[in-house]
């Protein structure tokens, strides 16, 4: 996360942030995770960082697809990635099939011939899901600069 990127810039540890913005070490960790903030964490954060609390909020990971980290992911993320940059057009991505999945299982109680588009998009989802974690877990995302 950008907070992670703020602190390191600085040189400073996730205790040191912790002090200067009277937040808990525990918080400081689940925030540079990715996990969410509270309004106050984040003004908290910004003050301390002397940055606007948006540029907290603006943490968009990016795939660098002309770094050697890349070359090194496996064949079918890398396909599964194509024509898709960041991890936020990613999530966008299993967000529509989780709304077109509950449209036609729902459509799929009327008409039986809807339960299998239902079916293929949940089985999408679900490896668009996988995608996230293993790019997450392998950390094929860059932050933007």
């Amino acid at each position: 996360m950008i907070v992670k990127k703020l602190r390191a810039e600085r040189n400073w540890s996730q205790e040191q942030v912790a002090r200067f913005s009277g937040l808990s070490v525990r918080t400081i960790q689940r925030v540079e995770s990715g996990q969410g903030a509270s309004l106050e964490t984040l003004k908290s954060l910004a003050s301390v960082f002397e940055v606007d609390i948006t540029t907290l909020t603006e943490d968009i990971r990016v795939i660098d697809k002309k770094s050697e980290h890349w070359k090194t992911q496996p064949w079918w993320f890398r396909t599964w990635a194509w024509g898709v940059d960041s991890r936020q057009m990613q999530v966008t991505l299993k967000y529509s099939l989780l709304a077109l999945a509950v449209v036609f299982t729902v459509a799929g109680f009327w008409d039986a011939q809807y339960t299998g588009i239902a079916l293929i998009l949940m089985y999408l989802l679900w490896v668009q899901t996988s995608c996230i974690h293993y790019g997450d877990r392998h950390k094929a995302w860059g932050l933007a600069q």
